[in-house]
């Protein structure tokens, strides 16, 4: 049986600021934080994208992770840095949406789209500071592509 290939797309960014991230509340999914003008050297192609986060449940949403991040609560130095250096932006991915052909944790979709990203750049996002853990693709019914260019523009 062949799999079904879904492509993610992203959103237009928003700026990553506390009046684009309030909305997000309750919001349960992944989100990515990235640069709006530097490129990060990764060892197969450059990105904008520092970092790939996710929100597990609405008690943790993506709007209270990001004000986290924001705030420099949730302890990312680098975050916290970039953000000093220049502006950054966000874009996220609702989870809900997702559900209806991912059939694992939210936790495995992030390693699914850090993993991807290390295959496609060579290292995890410059930011992210834990290894994803490792989904059979066998397991999966789906085929997922990732436009990684958006992060190029």
């Amino acid at each position: 049986m062949d799999k079904q290939t879904i492509s993610i797309y992203f959103d237009e960014p928003k700026s990553f600021e506390p009046s684009n991230i309030k909305s997000l509340g309750g919001i349960v999914g992944l989100y990515f934080i990235f640069t709006q003008d530097t490129f990060i050297q990764y060892p197969f192609d450059k990105s904008k994208l520092l970092y790939i986060g996710m929100s597990e449940k609405k008690t943790n949403s993506i709007g209270s992770r990001l004000s986290g991040h924001f705030e420099g609560k949730s302890k990312n130095v680098g975050l916290v840095n970039y953000r000093k250096t220049a502006p950054l932006l966000f874009t996220y991915l609702n989870f809900d949406i997702l559900k209806a052909n991912w059939n694992f944790r939210i936790e495995d979709l992030e390693s699914y789209f850090i993993l991807s990203f290390v295959e496609n750049f060579g290292v995890y996002p410059i930011c992210n500071n834990k290894t994803g853990a490792e989904i059979d693709s066998s397991d999966l019914k789906v085929d997922i592509k990732i436009d990684w260019n958006y992060f190029k523009k």
